[in-house]
């Protein structure tokens, strides 16, 4: 038997019992929606109902063998996450962008040049790096560091971070955003070249599971039925 995790609440959670199921891989929860008992019809699995930020953690601990949850958040928690885990299939949902937006009003900064010249005028004006406020510090960073962005600091934000630079705790951010309404409301505007990563429902394999015969025909019995299902 396989190990399974999947979203335990909302629309994520809902549009991968329907991804599955149009593939013939029917789930369903066993119990309440105050606890988490979820089985698969039919089928050797395990199927166990996370929140999607703990699924990557679980896969690269290898405490379940597969699991869905979007591509960002295993990019940002799982370090060299493509020697930990292995794509399975993209789900074609849960699609968001990770980008870089600042100040609407900053009409001369348009590009990650226009940033790093602004960015290397607020330490000599201020004294201090130009903040940008995010959840995906692994990201970015490796995302700045190659397009050449220097004289910045990451701050965190665990909350609303589009709000960040109207509370002054950040000059700019790095966050994800699906349709940019939030980010216009807010006053920001997405950098033309600020695009990090397109994010999007993903099933994963953990490589440090543990796989063996039995669990790598239950593997077997799964995939098979992933594309004769479809």
């Amino acid at each position: 038997m396989i190990t399974l995790g999947v979203p335990s609440k909302g629309r994520l959670m809902e549009k991968t019992f329907q991804w599955f199921a149009a593939r013939g891989i029917e789930m369903r929860r066993t119990g309440s929606d105050r606890d988490y008992g979820a089985e698969v019809a039919g089928l050797p699995i395990d199927l166990r109902l996370m929140s999607a930020g703990e699924i990557p953690r679980e896969l690269a601990a290898g405490r379940i063998h597969l699991g869905v949850t979007g591509s960002d958040l295993v990019q940002e928690r799982i370090p060299a996450w493509d020697q930990a885990v292995e794509v399975l299939a993209e789900m074609g949902f849960g699609h968001a962008d990770l980008i870089i937006a600042v100040p609407a009003w900053w009409v001369d900064v348009r590009t990650l040049d226009d940033l790093d010249a602004v960015a290397a005028d607020f330490r000599a004006a201020h004294g201090q790096r130009l903040r940008i406020a995010t959840k995906y510090h692994r990201l970015v960073r490796d995302f700045l560091r190659d397009a050449g962005v220097a004289d910045y600091r990451l701050v965190d934000s665990q909350g609303a971070t589009e709000g960040t630079v109207a509370h002054g705790t950040a000059e700019a951010i790095a966050d994800i955003t699906s349709t940019g309404e939030t980010l216009r409301a807010n006053h920001l505007a997405i950098l033309e070249d600020g695009l990090i990563h397109r994010s999007e429902a993903t099933l994963f394999r953990s490589r440090a599971a543990k796989w063996n015969d039995s669990t790598r025909s239950a593997l077997d019995i799964f995939e098979k039925q992933l594309k004769t299902g479809v």
